[in-house]
Formats: C-alpha cells, sequence, structure tokens
C-alpha cells in the first residue's frame, strides 16, 4: 500500500529531557483535563453503543475472564472517560431470550451522560441468543437523538461484536449502506472482539459502509483502549460555527456571501459556487475547513480545491489553491484559503470592484469514501492602510526564529486542544502537554503581534508498543494558521512531518515576522505573516498509530515561543508596545489595527476592554497557498 513521503530517519530527542516533560498520564483511562472543550455545547452529537450480549459473549476470553466481564469492564472506563452531559445511550442485542432474531433493546436511551446508569445496564447484561446486527444497527439509528435544523455534528453507532450476525435479514452491510446515504453526520464504528474470517470481513464491511472505521481487540485490553478510542473521537468531534448555506451547483446559482462564516457540505467530484462583492480597496480573504469523518478511507490525491475568479470581461483567476490528505491512512481535517490582495500600484485585473465568484471543488477516487463532507467557509475583509501611513518592509527571514532556535524547556503544563479553530485553545509562551487520539488533530492559538514571530515544536516521547507493531508505521505532523486561517508554508526551514513508530520524535514550525508588506512577496511562508493577531497550531497524529501505541491515546509536548517585541502597528520604525504589569500576564486581544495602523478586519469581532477602550480584533479569512510541488512533497494543505 502506498505511503506518504516521509522522512527515513528517526530523530531521538534525549530521552531523559523528554521523559521528563511528558510524565506519563494514566495507560488505561482517557481523563478530561480541567478546561476542555465542553462536549456537548453544540448540542449536536451523540453517541449509541450497541453491545454484543449474544451466548458467545459468555465463553472464556483467555485471560481466565468471560468476553462478557471484559466488555463491561471496557464500557465502565469508557463511561469514566466521556465528557460530562455528553449523549451516550446503551443498546443491547442477544441478552433476554436464548434464541430469537427480534432480541434487541435499548438498555440506556441516549441522553445525557449518566454514569452510574450505563455501568448499571452493562452489568445487568447476561448473554443469551443470538445475533441480529443488523436489525439493531437499524434500531440503533433511531435512538440516536435528531439535530436542529442546519447544525453539523456528529452522530455514531459504536457496534462491539465477537461474532457476525446469525439472522440474514436484514443484511447488517446493506443496512450500514441504507443508514450512511441518509446524511453527513451519521458514523457506524465496529470492534471485533476476538474475531477472525467471515466476522471481522462483515464488521469492516459495515464500518466501510458506515462511514466509520474498523477496530481490531484480539484481547481484552485492546477492547478497552479501541472502546476508547472510538468513542473519544466521537466526542471530540469538530465544533461547526456559522449559518447554513448551499452554495450553487452552477456559477450562475452562486449565493451571495458577505463577511461572516457558513457551513455546507459537498460531495464526491461535486463543484460548489459562491459569489461576493467586492470593493476596490479591502483586501478579501476566504478559507475552507473540509471536515471528513476522521479516520475513513482516502487516496493520496484526495481533497478539496479553491479558486477566486472575477466576473469583469477578462474573467481573471485572483487565486487558486488546494488541499490534499497526502497520504492514504485514513482522512484528516483539510484547510486552504484564497485571497484577493489589491495590488500595491492598483491597476491590476483583480483590482477592480464588482462580483467575485469562489469555486470549491472536491476531488475523490473511486475506491475512497463517498459520503459528503461538511465544509466551514469564512470570509473576511481587510481595510486598506490610512492614507499617509508608510508601512514597515516586508521580512522574509526567520532570523533568531529559524531552524537552530532553542525552544522553551520548564514543567509542562496540562492543556486539551480544541477540536478545530472555533474552540483552540489559548496558549502563552511555555511548555504545554496533552495527548492525541491516532486519526485527530488537535488546536490551539497563539497572539502574535506586529514584528513578532511564532516559534514551536510538537515532541512525541516513547510509547508503549504493540508487540505485533513491528513494521507498522504511521505519522505525526503540525501547521500553522495565519489569523484568517491561511496556512503558512514551512519555507524550508522546518520539519513539519514525521514518520512515527512510537518512538521520540519532533515535527516543528515557525512563522517570519509579522509585516504588513508581507502580501506582496512571492514566498508561500511570508505571504500569509501579514496581520497581527491569533496564529493556529495543529497537531495531527495519523490513523495508523491505533497499530501501533499500546495506549490509548499519545502523549505530545508543545514547545512555543514568541519571538521579538511587539510593535505598536503596521508602520515603519513603529515604536514598541509597553503594557502594564498585568496585560503583561494575559493573552488577549492586542492592538486595535485601525487605531495603529488604519488598517482593520471584518467579520467576527471579539471585544476587550483595555485602558478604557474598546479594542475590537475581527478574526477573518484566509490567503493565497502555496501550492505544493514535485520538490516539496511534505507540505500538506491539511491539518
Amino acid at each position: 500500500m502506498a505511503r506518504l513521503h516521509r522522512w527515513t530517519a528517526r530523530v531521538l530527542l534525549g530521552g531523559a529531557l523528554l521523559a521528563l516533560v511528558t510524565a506519563p498520564l494514566p495507560a488505561t483511562a482517557v481523563p478530561v483535563a480541567p478546561g476542555a472543550p465542553d462536549a456537548v455545547a453544540d448540542g449536536q452529537s451523540s453517541l449509541v453503543m450497541v453491545l454484543d450480549s449474544s451466548g458467545s459473549m459468555a465463553e472464556d476470553d483467555g485471560s481466565g475472564s468471560t468476553r462478557i466481564a471484559s466488555a463491561r469492564k471496557a464500557v465502565g472506563t469508557v463511561v469514566d472517560s466521556l465528557p460530562d452531559g455528553y449523549p451516550t445511550g446503551l443498546r443491547v442485542y442477544g441478552a433476554d431470550k436464548p434464541k430469537g432474531c427480534d432480541d434487541t433493546r435499548l438498555a440506556r436511551p441516549v441522553e445525557a451522560l449518566d454514569r452510574a446508569a450505563l455501568k448499571q445496564a452493562v452489568a445487568d447484561v447476561e448473554p443469551k441468543g443470538d445475533t441480529p446486527i443488523g436489525l439493531s444497527l437499524r434500531k440503533a439509528a433511531g435512538d440516536l437523538p435528531g439535530r436542529p435544523d442546519g447544525s453539523l455534528g456528529r452522530r455514531t453507532i459504536l457496534l462491539i461484536s465477537d461474532g457476525e450476525d446469525n439472522c440474514g435479514t436484514p443484511q447488517p452491510c446493506e443496512v450500514a449502506e441504507q443508514l450512511g446515504a441518509k446524511g453527513v453526520d451519521l458514523r457506524i464504528d465496529t470492534i471485533g472482539f476476538q474475531v477472525r474470517g467471515k466476522a471481522r470481513d462483515q464488521l469492516e464491511c459495515i464500518a466501510d459502509a458506515g462511514h466509520g472505521s474498523y477496530y481490531d481487540a484480539p484481547d481484552a485490553e485492546a477492547l478497552a483502549r479501541q472502546l476508547q478510542r472510538a468513542s473519544q473521537l466521537s466526542a471530540d468531534g469538530y465544533r461547526f460555527k456559522g449559518e447554513r448555506i448551499t452554495g450553487g451547483s452552477r456559477a450562475s446559482d452562486a449565493p451571495a456571501i458577505t463577511p461572516g462564516q457558513y457551513v455546507d457540505t459537498i460531495g464526491p467530484g461535486e463543484t460548489r459556487w459562491y459569489a461576493a462583492e467586492l470593493d476596490a480597496a479591502s483586501t478579501a480573504d476566504l478559507a475552507v475547513t473540509a471536515v471528513p469523518q476522521p479516520g475513513v478511507k482516502v487516496a493520496y490525491g484526495d481533497g478539496i480545491e479553491l479558486k477566486l475568479t472575477s466576473t469583469n470581461e477578462y474573467r481573471s483567476t485572483c487565486g487558486s489553491a488546494d488541499a490534499r490528505f497526502g497520504q492514504d491512512e485514513g482522512a484528516m481535517t483539510l484547510t486552504t484559503a484564497v485571497s484577493r490582495i489589491p495590488s500595491s500600484d492598483g491597476d491590476a485585473f483583480c483590482d477592480e470592484p464588482g462580483r467575485y465568484l469562489l469555486s470549491l471543488h472536491r476531488s475523490s477516487e473511486s475506491g475512497s469514501d463517498q459520503a459528503r463532507w461538511p465544509v466551514e467557509l469564512r470570509y473576511g475583509t481587510e481595510q486598506p492602510l490610512k492614507k499617509g501611513l508608510v508601512p514597515a518592509h516586508s521580512a522574509t527571514e526567520y532570523g533568531k526564529a529559524g531552524k537552530d532556535a532553542v525552544p522553551p524547556t520548564g514543567t509542562a503544563k496540562d492543556v486539551t486542544g480544541g477540536t478545530g479553530f472555533n474552540d483552540a485553545e489559548q496558549l502563552e509562551r511555555g511548555v504545554w502537554r496533552d495527548r492525541l487520539l491516532p486519526a485527530q488533530t488537535r488546536y490551539y492559538k497563539v497572539h502574535v503581534g506586529w514584528g513578532q514571530q511564532l516559534r514551536y515544536s510538537a515532541d512525541f516521547a516513547n510509547e508503549p508498543t504493540l508487540e505485533d507493531s513491528s513494521g507498522a508505521s504511521s505519522f505525526a505532523d503540525t501547521a500553522v494558521y495565519a489569523p484568517a486561517r491561511q496556512p503558512v508554508a514551512t519555507g524550508g526551514e522546518f520539519t513539519a512531518q514525521r514518520s512515527y513508530y512510537g518512538e521520540p520524535l519532533s515535527v516543528e514550525l515557525g512563522t517570519v515576522p509579522v509585516s504588513w508588506t508581507n502580501r506582496w512577496e512571492s514566498v508561500g511562508a511570508a505571504v500569509p505573516v501579514r496581520a497581527a493577531g491569533d496564529y493556529y497550531i495543529a497537531v495531527s497524529l495519523g490513523p495508523e498509530a491505533s497499530k501501533i501505541a499500546k495506549n490509548a491515546t499519545i502523549g505530545v509536548v508543545l514547545r512555543v515561543d514568541v519571538v521579538g517585541d511587539e510593535l505598536a502597528g503596521p508602520q515603519h520604525k513603529a515604536p514598541v508596545l509597553h503594557r502594564s504589569g498585568e496585560e503583561k500576564g494575559k493573552v488577549a486581544t492586542r492592538a486595535d489595527n485601525a487605531g495603529a495602523s488604519g488598517a482593520g478586519w471584518t467579520g467576527p469581532a471579539i471585544a476587550a476592554a483595555a485602558g478604557g477602550a474598546l479594542i475590537v480584533l475581527i478574526a477573518v479569512l484566509v490567503l493565497v497557498r502555496r501550492r505544493r510541488g514535485p520538490s516539496d512533497p511534505m507540505t500538506r494543505g491539511g491539518a
């Protein structure tokens, strides 16, 4: 099977230091750290576990315990690890009578998590009968609550079985395919507990048809680990924000968008169109984040492409970009962006005011997962500088923040990264510790002011590995996004992706200094770094890490630095921005662009009081992304 391009060297980082800063969390639990994202804040995501309680679950699992006893223990561990209030239910089959293909019931409804009640429901199960998987899946889909019109969430059916369906009607794979065709939000994951042959084939088929993943559990320890991973991915799905919109199927049908945030969906091979009215002076930024079900089948070249074109007589292409998986282990979140940046002399074709068209296309091979993807679109504008204000020169060199920079050291503080841009965890300079699931991306944000640079590393320490993991490999990678969500290219200085084997490694990135004039450079590492504000860090772990790591989650240490003094604005010879003692210790909205520079952003606003004045920062969108070429195989559009 083809793999992503990887560095061949395994990087060792000094084991003693890594061991110190990555003091282990419990190996068999996925803790919910203080300040963790509220998994039910959107009221849209939910989980129902479907537990095999057929007669075979009473058999010895090889550890001196029965399969059902191991399943009870595993479910209890999962229940303890899920976030408070996360809607979770339990359906069982084969639990009520010795024989019968209608033997399936909802043991606990899908409602705000009641840990004690769920544990008791599992404890009450005694294996007895048949294995009506198809009927149970159909019933489980009805157990999951509906979502508000226009909302996007993740509804998950998690099937745990030690064998194949022995009822025949309805066929489980057919049911999964029918359910998977009904919407973008339903996912069916399967866990095979000590299965092989036809039973495993059927569970893999159900997962493929249901836009989910199959997890193999050859023993009780693996069952607990895989159950935690699947349930936690359900709870930690991307938190969407925005107005629901339906892009046109043709350019002539493109709906009008104004600065703000939107959500839509897109199918394989489909193109969506949107229209925006642009003036002659402002910069327009448009970013799209596509969120397939994590870990589902994809091909190396699958992804999304953006193009921004004018509608004047020249039909000029004003920006184009793409984001592709660049690997075939499984789907991850993808983000890319385009911008209309007025030229310095104002006489380019794309400087003209008028109607512009944004097209979003999805590429997908026939063997890839064919589910529709939710997408989040952000559109913002940046006002020009005040008349007469002379901006500082562009800054395209990394200097002190380059590849040889020494990252911060010290005691790591526990943190839980966000699921996406909307709930990214705010970080300051320092050392931070988090844990990732295979197929997961965590998001963080760091304020970077005018004249400053972001520099960080994401360090993975030694992890206990599975005995049969020899030869298995995955990847760890990281990406930086500007305040308007434009991907910042690596510039050749950094190693942003490495092969992962469970051994110590580090991925790292940084930015050049923030300068307003960077927008007119041709270097992908500089062009997006043109606005002060929150820069986003995304850290990802490949899906195949589930075949390597013995623990449910994998530890990562973030060493974050912001290099240089923050300047008062983008102007030439801007003074250093001095803050009070209280402000120095805070990570908050910084300078008022409009006041300091005459340049301002429009879009979703965040306001904070400082020195009696209202400081407003608007989060915006995107800039032209450097397209990857054969000489830069490791640059990824996705996070």
